[in-house]
């Protein structure tokens, strides 16, 4: 019998039927969901039968919380972010990982020695490192900027700025744009005069901001000339420059570093098929070939020497991933513990401030 999965959320509005043997993956769409399709649905349809359904959130996270309490979880696989998946785990709403599952790299390294640090946890194993990067139109820039700062310099470069509708990294950027070094964010944010520094420095731009929330949004603001610089993902930037010809450019200057990395909700329809998809995933073979596609570091240390041309095959990819020495010279990782501690009451002091 064919079971009907339903998957509705507020930021979809979608309807998914699915048969039973069918993966249901909630991502965040566009480029990356592309890359996702490419590097790891097709190949795993051909190779086991089961059919992978993507589908796009603005932040696959949210409906999770909701579907698990209601007992009407309709997602199989969820590509979340680093402190999304601690916490969503710390409250019981994700399926354990058996690390045994996940295959070794193609020398004999065992999964848990071939991630890099932090990529698997006790509910969630890491597929890509992205970041949040400051990105502009060329086009519709005087001059060239060069550091975070100059996001915050309406003088020297006047005109609209992007910002994610989010606490996190907006906070960390402001604080690394006033001049405090990326050892020392979080130590600063932790502090209410670390806060009240953060927003006193989004004050300088708030009239001068157009917030985004879909990873999709930036590149078309750019493009658009809607604004002239935006905060972004690195790998949709890229992904408008490189495959769409967009004359736009990334400041890798105060890039914030993350993971994504692939859930279980507890009570997903499909729970074998689910860990199947995401062993398979995760291989070293994959994460290299997604990098095919989008411009993020695959999470394992042996898909690193396989990381080669982009679709076009002529664009190197090694020097457009985040993680390139020459990217990393003023980089902040982000602090997962920190938000997992913090989100609650740095949005709500967020959304206040959006209010006010």
């Amino acid at each position: 019998m064919k079971k009907i999965l339903i998957l509705t959320t507020a930021l979809t509005g979608l309807a998914v039927a699915a048969n039973a043997g069918e993966v249901t993956v909630l991502s965040w769409g566009g480029a990356y969901s592309k890359s996702q399709v490419e590097a790891y649905g097709k190949p795993f349809t051909k190779e086991t039968g089961i059919k992978v359904n993507f589908v796009d959130a603005d932040n696959p996270a949210t409906p999770i919380k909701a579907q698990v309490e209601a007992n009407n979880v309709t997602i199989d696989v969820a590509d979340v972010e680093f402190s999304d998946a601690v916490r969503l785990c710390d409250e019981g709403l994700l399926e354990p990982i058996d690390v045994s599952m996940l295959p070794p790299a193609p020398d004999g390294t065992p999964a848990t020695k071939d991630f890099i640090d932090g990529a698997i946890q006790d509910c969630a194993v890491a597929n890509i490192v992205w970041s949040t990067v400051m990105a502009y139109n060329s086009k519709n820039v005087n001059g060239t900027p060069t550091s975070i700062a100059d996001f915050f310099d309406l003088k020297k470069f006047p005109g609209k700025r992007g910002l994610r509708k989010s606490a996190k990294a907006t906070l960390e950027m402001a604080l690394e744009a006033d001049g405090v070094s990326a050892s020392k964010v979080y130590s600063v944010l932790a502090t209410p005069e670390g806060v009240d520094r953060a927003f006193a420095k989004l004050d300088t731009i708030k009239d001068d901001i157009v917030w985004w929330e879909a990873g999709a949004q930036p590149p078309q603001l750019l493009a658009d000339g809607e604004v002239v610089m935006s905060t972004a993902y690195n790998g949709r930037i890229f992904n408008a420059a490189v495959a769409e010809n967009q004359p736009l450019k990334i400041v890798w200057d105060g890039q914030i570093l993350d993971f994504d990395l692939f859930v279980v909700p507890k009570g997903a329809p499909d729970k074998e098929d689910a860990m199947k998809f995401i062993a398979f995933a995760t291989d070293t073979q994959r994460l290299a070939d997604q990098a095919k596609w989008i411009s993020y570091g695959p999470a394992r240390k042996s898909s690193g020497a396989l990381v080669g041309k982009f679709m076009d095959g002529k664009t190197d990819m090694g020097p457009e991933m985040p993680t390139a020495a020459a990217n990393m010279k003023n980089a902040l990782v982000n602090n997962f513990e920190f938000w997992v501690d913090h989100d609650a009451e740095l949005n709500e002091r967020f959304n206040a401030w959006l209010a006010g």
